[in-house]
Parts: structure tokens; C-alpha cells; sequence
């Protein structure tokens, strides 16, 4: 590699990781912002399906690209999509979990102050680790399982740190104990949606992208029904569109983005700056929020939210071993 393509990759890999931090950041204060503010409500289960199109639009694009002509773009959907439905239907199961857990974030969003949404949420890195080891036999080393241990407690710290003297931001009912037990269903969800979806991505040689496409694809009949099951009475009275303002749109539009940009970092980063970005965001959130939302910061939640963010680094840390008989420039 020459020293412009590392000068390249460097500067990738760092644009793609300070993305993902302020990513993360925001889609959380958004989401709860969203879901308190006052006036008309938007409906969820539609932003979800929005959030879906946007991806899917986008990762066609980039597929395009990839291909760079028309001709082999279409060769490529068609091959891909339609000569293999079996295959194609495999990705259905990651689709509609995707769908019903981006449900539950904005239910668990609705019920939880931003932090803590945010510090809960990471409890994804308990069910995915498990479904690693369940789906795809793989073992995890004692640095990962004090990791998860140390991720449960924070967790445990943080919800029960309720302060009573905290005022609501807004006067929509709000439930912790629903909000956490939406966070940990959607944590389980995307756990085993992510591991099925690692399995099928190494299992053939197609590219991230038009994974994505598949998924997107699938997702929204499944988004569609979601929709009409839950909103169907206030979508036939009010419109699909229905509380939808500029700052929704780019609360869509920010959600599909998140997917995309954690694609670009696992390709130009690593796991520790993955965790480094992620632990940022989670701080970026507990501070904006005490602005925002008058959100009281107490010493068991910065207990709780520190041991999460020692977890994150202890899970994605990989100690290099040096093998005595292997040349130094191999490792």
C-alpha cells in the first residue's frame, strides 16, 4: 500500500468513526426529543418504514456505483434477487426482526430519558456475544466475559437510579419499566438479527451493499403490515404522513443512516475505536441531555454509565500474541 492510499485510509477510517459518534449521539436525544415534544404525534411504525425506503435508495446507489454501469447493475439485482429466492429469502428472517426492534426503540424512547435509552441500549453487546457463541460456535475469551458482566452491572446501576425530584419533559405518560423492557427486547432482537445476518453475509461472496438491498427489500412488506396493524384506524383518518414536520424527516433520514455508517467502520476501523466511538456517544447523550431534557446526573448513573463504557473497551479489546517463531513485520 502506498503512502497516499494509507494517508486514505487513515482519513477514513477517522471520518467514518467521528460519523458513527455524532450518529449515535443524535439519533438518541433525536428520538427522545421526537417522541416528548409538544403538537401532533408522528406515527412510529411510518418513520420506521420511511427510514427503510431511505436506505434502500441509498444502498442502490451505492451498488450502482460498485457496478458501474446500468446494464450491470440490473444483471446484478436480478442475479442476485430474483435468480436466487432462496437465498434472498434467508434475509427476510433479519428483516422483519429489524423492523419490529426499530418499533421498540421508539417505544423505549418514548419512556426513557435519552442516556439512559442510550446506556441500556448497549446491553446488545450481552445478546449478540450470546448468539455468537449459540449460532456461530464461537468461544469468548475471560476478558469478554468480565466485559459482559461489567456491561450487566452499569446497566442494572443505571435503571435503578431514578431520581425522583427529575421532572418529565413533556406530559405524555412515561413508563421506565416499559421503556427498559422495550430497550432489552429490541437489544435480543438485534443481537440475533445481526449474528443471522453476519452468518449469511460470510457465507457468499456478495457485497455488503446489496445485502442491504435485500434487506431494505424485505423489510417493508413486513414495515407495511407493521403499520396497518398498529396505525391502520389513524392512517386511513390522518394520512401516512400524519405529524410529520423537518425535523422528522431528518430524524428518518439520520436513522438510515446509521446501518450504512457502521458498514464503513467496521471496513476502515476496528473494534476498540468501534467501542471508543460508541462510549463518546454515550457521554455526548448524558451531557445534552442535562441541558435538553433537565436531566439530573447522579452518581449511581455515572457509575453505571462508566463501568458500560469500560465494558465496551474491555469486550473489543484483542491482546496481541506473539508467537516466538513468527517474524516481527507478520504480526
Amino acid at each position: 500500500m502506498t503512502k497516499a492510499q494509507q494517508g486514505n485510509s487513515h482519513l477514513l477510517k477517522y471520518i467514518s468513526l467521528i460519523t458513527l459518534t455524532v450518529q449515535n449521539a443524535l439519533v438518541g436525544l433525536s428520538m427522545r426529543y421526537a417522541r416528548t415534544r409538544s403538537g401532533d404525534m408522528f406515527l412510529s411504525s411510518t418513520a420506521v418504514v420511511m427510514a427503510e425506503i431511505v436506505k434502500l435508495i441509498t444502498c442502490l446507489v451505492l451498488v450502482f456505483l460498485e457496478e458501474k454501469s446500468f446494464d450491470k447493475f440490473c444483471n446484478s439485482i436480478k442475479m442476485t434477487i430474483i435468480k436466487q429466492p432462496v437465498d434472498t429469502l434467508k434475509v427476510s428472517v433479519p428483516s422483519f426482526l429489524y423492523i419490529i426492534q426499530n418499533n421498540l426503540l421508539y417505544v423505549s424512547a418514548s419512556n426513557l430519558d435519552a442516556a439512559t435509552h442510550q446506556v441500556t441500549y448497549q446491553l446488545k453487546i450481552l445478546t449478540t456475544a450470546f448468539f455468537a457463541v449459540v449460532i456461530l460456535q464461537r468461544s469468548l475469551r475471560n476478558t469478554q466475559w468480565s466485559a459482559l458482566v461489567l456491561l450487566v452491572v452499569g446497566v442494572v446501576l443505571v435503571q435503578l437510579a431514578k431520581d425522583e425530584t427529575a421532572v418529565a419533559h413533556s406530559n405524555r405518560s412515561q413508563s421506565q419499566l416499559l421503556g427498559f423492557a422495550a430497550a432489552l427486547s429490541a437489544c435480543f432482537l438485534s443481537g440475533f438479527a445481526g449474528v443471522y445476518f453476519e452468518k449469511i453475509l460470510k457465507g457468499s461472496d456478495i457485497s455488503v451493499w446489496m445485502r442491504n438491498v435485500q434487506l431494505s427489500l424485505l423489510s417493508l412488506p413486513f414495515g407495511f403490515i407493521t403499520c396497518f396493524l398498529n396505525d391502520g384506524d389513524i392512517i386511513r383518518k390522518q394520512g401516512f404522513f400524519f405529524g410529520y414536520d423537518a425535523f422528522i424527516y431528518y430524524l428518518i433520514v439520520l436513522q438510515a443512516g446509521g446501518g450504512l455508517i457502521v458498514a464503513m467502520v467496521v471496513k476502515y476501523a476496528d473494534n476498540i475505536l468501534k467501542g471508543f466511538a460508541t462510549s463518546l456517544a454515550i457521554l455526548i447523550s448524558c451531557i445534552a441531555s442535562i441541558y435538553i431534557f433537565d436531566f439530573k446526573l447522579t452518581f449511581q448513573f455515572s457509575l453505571g454509565a462508566l463501568l458500560v463504557i469500560c465494558s465496551i473497551f474491555l469486550y473489543g479489546h484483542q491482546p496481541k500474541i506473539i508467537d516466538k517463531h513468527t517474524p516481527m513485520d507478520k504480526v
